[in-house]
């Protein structure tokens, strides 16, 4: 028995280590998220508040529909892509602390068990 709870406490530490390392992939497209996103909405609005935007749209039927059709489709998506990425980075931050007090405890609880034991004399 002790053999298979040592087997589940590794799995359990390799699991976690493996989730620690995806960690740095999933932070980078939370950043990605909070950097593209506001810039897409940014071009996005400006092209919409320019003024030969309205030309544009009055002097061309189809392609004035598609194009605001599109520009919204880039502010929603964009918009969502934010609120995702904002989420995501204070998922990860929450991780990342809980992951600390993790690996303190298991220290201190592996010292207090080498001390009860005097595992740290050999």
């Amino acid at each position: 028995m002790p053999d298979d709870n040592i087997d589940i406490l590794s799995s359990m530490d390799g699991f976690i280590e493996k989730i620690q390392h995806l960690k740095g992939v999933m932070l980078g497209v939370s950043l990605s998220g909070l950097i593209l996103a506001p810039f897409a909405i940014g071009i996005s609005l400006y092209l919409t508040m320019h003024p030969r935007f309205l030309l544009l749209l009055e002097q061309e039927d189809d392609f004035g529909l598609i194009l605001i059709v599109l520009l919204v489709g880039i502010l929603v998506t964009s918009g969502i892509w934010l609120i995702v990425g904002l989420i995501q980075f204070s998922s990860l931050n929450k991780w990342n602390n809980r992951y600390c007090n993790y690996l303190k405890r298991k220290e201190n609880i592996d010292k207090t068990i080498s001390s009860a034991y005097h595992l740290d004399e050999e």
